[in-house]
């Protein structure tokens, strides 16, 4: 996980039990010059996670008591699926899913950790929760075949994509300050399991929204590495997030918005519309349409 000290300053920490045991010193002179976070320091160095680790001798401070960060501080890359699931794909009447879509960016600014606080810049303009699995990309990779896309995943994550719906192009609707919260931990592919045996579930004021099986997205999340990969080059520390299911909805001022996924942890975040103005472009009577509803939940 990473983390903030006193002073602000990036840590990576191992989570053991219910503590955290501070190991940004192992990483060496890459984190003391300043130039990347530390957990880009450690996927940088393309080696065994466990094998930098080492042992849990350390510092060891109450998990309770930390503050996290973005999982990736400073990711070169956030890559995004748009209309990964059908069941999204109908909920929004779209015409079109990934495979006519591609692929977006969202600015790496965007990014926040559990715990903060997503500012809905504008008042006159609706915003929802999109709750998602994440991939931590951990390699250098290029074209890399769907076969062996597994093997540059360092590990995965739980991700909200926060929308301002509207016509504007989705890389501007998706990327203001605070609208990507990830975390709150990366968890090693032996550790997280298969994927599509995961299972993700988004609450909003403690009302369930989303419950939905990975195993459903359209693109899986091979693929969708292989493909990322064939557009542009794939560095370590980059994100790339995987789609919502359906169930998405409008988020407020006060609100409190939470994302679980099997055997990743749970992402919380609050939300605020303080400082919030008008919008500047005209974009809200266009693009596609969310039900004014959220859709119910359906049998499983």
């Amino acid at each position: 996980m990473s983390f903030t000290d006193d002073v602000g300053d990036y840590r990576l920490g191992v989570v053991d039990d219910d503590f955290v045991v501070d190991v940004t010193s192992r990483l060496g002179d890459q984190v003391s010059r300043g130039t990347v976070s530390p957990m880009r320091a450690l996927l940088a160095k393309d080696v065994p996670l466990a094998d930098v680790i080492g042992d849990l001798d350390g510092q060891r401070l109450p998990l309770a008591s930390v503050r996290f960060a973005s999982i990736v501080p400073d990711p070169p890359k956030i890559i995004a699926a748009p209309v990964n699931y059908r069941d999204h794909q109908a909920e929004m009447q779209e015409d079109f899913h990934i495979d006519a879509l591609g692929i977006f960016l969202k600015a790496t600014s965007s990014v926040l950790g559990s715990g903060g606080v997503v500012r809905l810049p504008y008042t006159d303009r609706r915003f929802d929760q999109e709750g998602e699995l994440a991939v931590v990309i951990g390699r250098p990779a290029s074209h890399v075949s769907i076969d062996d896309a597994l093997n540059y995943v360092a590990g995965y994550t739980t991700l909200l994509d926060m929308t301002m719906r509207g016509g504007e192009d989705r890389s501007t609707r998706k990327s203001f300050d605070s609208f990507t919260p990830v975390g709150p931990y990366l968890v090693t592919p032996d550790e997280a399991g298969p994927p599509e045996n995961m299972r993700l579930r988004t609450w909003v004021n403690g009302e369930l929204r989303q419950d939905a099986d990975v195993r459903d997205l359209i693109w899986d999340v091979p693929r969708l590495i292989s493909y990322a990969s064939s557009v542009m080059s794939l560095q370590p520390g980059d994100i790339i997030t995987t789609g919502t299911p359906a169930g998405i909805g409008q988020v407020s001022d006060g609100d409190q918005v939470a994302v679980e996924i099997t055997n990743l942890g749970r992402l919380e975040v609050a939300v605020t519309s303080e400082g919030a103005v008008s919008c500047p472009t005209r974009g809200a009577a266009r693009g596609p349409k969310p039900p004014e509803n959220v859709t119910p939940i359906r049998a499983r």
